[in-house]
């Protein structure tokens, strides 16, 4: 399996929604999940920051995770956005096949 889940935060739901569609369009991912209202705790230039944030949940291959890396970076205003992705180790049959359909690579 190749298929991961990539998680991205934004800083808002319309910064996610710009980036969620331009993924979306451009065939680097099949379907992303927008989750508003998750508060992000975290270290940054040696300060402690306490956000709300939009997280998203993008569903891909592992070999489109650079392109869907770098797409990202061009549509996001953070310097250093969160960008990480999870391997799927199992899912339903058909979901995965029409990830692959959508995403154009017809693996399965």
């Amino acid at each position: 399996m190749s298929e991961i889940v990539v998680f991205i935060t934004a800083s808002n739901e319309e910064e996610a929604l710009n980036i969620a569609r331009a993924l979306i369009e451009s065939r680097l991912a099949g379907c992303v999940n927008i989750i508003k209202g998750i508060r992000s705790i975290y270290s940054w230039q040696g300060k402690i920051e306490d956000n709300l944030e939009v997280l998203m949940m993008a569903k891909t291959q592992k070999d489109l995770f650079n392109s869907l890396s770098k797409k990202v970076k061009e549509l996001h205003s953070y310097t250093t956005p969160e960008i990480i992705a999870l391997p799927i180790t199992i899912g339903s049959e058909e979901y995965l096949k029409w990830l692959d359909d959508v995403i154009g690579t017809g693996k399965k």
